[in-house]
């Protein structure tokens, strides 16, 4: 029972439930991906750079050190540092080294970019609603459970 059809020079099915389960994923993701980027680009970031500005400012005004940032981002990445960095260029950051430890390095999101925040707040909203638009409250907690097992069986 595929619930996907397949293009129409593609013959073959999914082999398994389980490939079309994963596909399927990989798919809404990258839709929902390319639809928030496009939120965020007029504003000259990015979709991770998005990410490190909300949490920075969930943050609050002790900040935090880079690897606490890299541990909570939505999809993980090992350039944590350079998207700082690109931050920091464009004023959106700072960057303060730990007194106790200077081998840390605790970022702040600054006024600028709290405004940057505000200014997305409404289209981010609008476009989480957009997203699951299709599924009634009960089917939306359903899915919020089965994503949960997904990730933490994958963690």
């Amino acid at each position: 029972m595929a619930t996907e059809q397949n293009p129409p020079n593609q013959k073959t099915t999914f082999r398994t439930r389980e490939q079309e389960a994963a596909i399927g994923l990989l798919r809404t993701t990258d839709a929902i991906r390319r639809h928030f980027s496009a939120i965020v680009a007029p504003f000259g970031i990015t979709l991770q750079q998005y990410n490190v500005l909300r949490i920075l400012r969930g943050a609050g005004k002790e900040g935090l050190p880079t690897l606490a940032i890299g541990e909570r981002m939505v999809e993980k990445t090992p350039g944590v540092t350079r998207l700082i960095d690109r931050l920091v260029k464009k004023g959106l950051v700072t960057r303060r080294p730990c007194e106790e430890d200077r081998r840390r390095v605790y970022c702040h999101i600054t006024p600028s970019g709290l405004k940057v925040l505000g200014s997305l707040d409404e289209p981010v909203a609008k476009a989480d609603a957009m997203s699951v638009a299709p599924l009634t409250p009960s089917e939306l907690d359903k899915l919020i459970v089965l994503l949960d097992q997904i990730r933490a069986h994958n963690s």
